[in-house]
């Protein structure tokens, strides 16, 4: 078998069990959709799609970097990264944790909010879980053991969706959506710890913190923007149109881009790594791009050709207006594949000002596109979002493409941006 060929076999297999996993996860938050529709009425479920938008909001900022930084260092380096990833790993969550408790305390206290300020105050808690399997997660993901780190992820996520599921069943509160995240967040922990076994030594080198700054600077403003393009949106909905409309666009975004988002996050997970090995990243770029526009786009066109029978089905029958935006969202999930795909080389060939540049760029007209639909009613705003995200993403994919895939485009291949 040829090199090529291996790394194509070895990509399709990653990227299977990390979209199973995003799969399994998906669907069982379909069915929290599901229960949620029928257990809680929609200013209830609008309250809870608020506070977890601002808590993912927060939540963005622990994709700092840090992790990245152990998956390309240098073997001679990885000791020294590793102990200074650790310190900085429990100073910044740690530190997330504060800011979060404080956002929960001037919800209650200034305005008035505290079923609200309960809920973001146990998404933080989130937080103090996290640096103690951060160090073993790089490892991992640096030691090709992709498969096993989905299976973590996903059984985590399905975990916390089934509890949430059950929940809402017996306890009928936004609550219901917010506490499983905090009870399954130790599942995550052991199982990381066991996957890549790692100890702090206390007369272990530091590497320099400068290293972290530089390339983590613009991941992390990469992955804060890209989270405001998922939630923003939600926050503008119910700031312009009230709780029962963000409601009805939360369960219809989710029910749309869930499939977009789960095959974006497992491309994502999937392909940085693989970039990063490969001494061809153009090719490995095109295989990247071939094989998840091949298994995509026939699933999001029957997803969308079906919607007005299964929406109506899982939501019930007072739902069955969501049809349209549904149908219409799942498209998104075909430009997704190509700006995943070429955020990810970005990263891989240092470029990540880039990236956070592209990101920037794409959610402003995200945003700008919310604004403008929002008071025509969600067919229009779906609508828009779909334009404009597949006008945007395009646009900004054409220099990774144009790399990728040289033939197509007629172009010797170039220099990142």
């Amino acid at each position: 078998m040829s090199s090529s060929n291996f790394n194509s076999s070895r990509l399709f297999g990653h990227l299977m069990a990390y979209g199973a996993s995003e799969a399994a996860t998906k669907l069982s938050r379909l069915g929290v959709v599901i229960v949620v529709a029928r257990s809680l009425d929609l200013a209830e479920v609008g309250l809870a799609a608020a506070a977890l938008a601002m808590g993912d909001l927060l939540k963005s900022l622990t994709e700092n970097g840090v992790t990245q930084r152990i998956v390309v260092a240098p073997d001679h380096e990885l000791d020294a990264v590793c102990h200074r990833a650790h310190r900085l790993n429990w100073l910044w969550c740690a530190g997330l944790f504060a800011v979060q408790a404080a956002l929960a305390a001037g919800l209650w206290l200034g305005f008035g909010k505290p079923l609200l300020a309960v809920m973001v105050l146990l998404l933080g808690a989130e937080y103090l879980f996290m640096p103690g399997g951060l160090v073993q997660c790089g490892l991992a993901l640096r030691q090709g053991k992709l498969s096993r780190t989905a299976a973590i992820a996903g059984t985590q996520s399905v975990s916390a969706n089934v509890l949430a599921m059950l929940l809402a069943v017996l306890w009928p509160t936004p609550l219901a959506l917010v506490v499983p995240r905090l009870l399954t967040a130790p599942i995550w922990l052991v199982m990381m710890r066991r996957l890549a076994p790692w100890r702090r030594r206390a007369s272990a080198p530091l590497a320099p913190t400068a290293t972290f700054l530089r390339y983590g600077g613009p991941v992390l403003g990469t992955e804060v923007i890209r989270t405001m393009r998922l939630h923003a949106d939600k926050l503008l909905v119910g700031a312009l149109l009230g709780p029962e409309a963000l409601g009805a666009y939360f369960m219809a975004f989710n029910a749309g881009l869930s499939l977009a988002s789960s095959f974006s996050t497992a491309l994502a997970a999937v392909l940085f790594p693989h970039l990063c090995a490969s001494q061809d990243r153009g090719e490995a770029l095109g295989q990247g791009v071939r094989l998840s526009l091949g298994l995509i786009t026939p699933v999001v066109i029957l997803q969308s050709l079906f919607a007005p029978w299964y929406v109506p089905l899982l939501l019930g029958p007072q739902h069955a207006a969501l049809a349209e935006p549904v149908a219409i969202l799942c498209l998104v999930a075909i430009p997704t594949m190509i700006w995943t795909a070429t955020a990810g080389w970005m990263r891989a060939t240092g470029s990540t000002l880039h990236e956070l540049r592209g990101t920037l760029i794409l959610t402003l007209a995200l945003m700008v596109s919310t604004l403008i639909c929002a008071p025509y009613g969600l067919g229009r705003l779906a609508w828009g979002y779909l334009a404009t995200a597949t006008f945007t993403m395009f646009v900004l994919s054409l220099p990774a493409m144009k790399h990728a895939f040289p033939r197509i485009f007629k172009t010797e291949p170039t220099a990142c941006l």
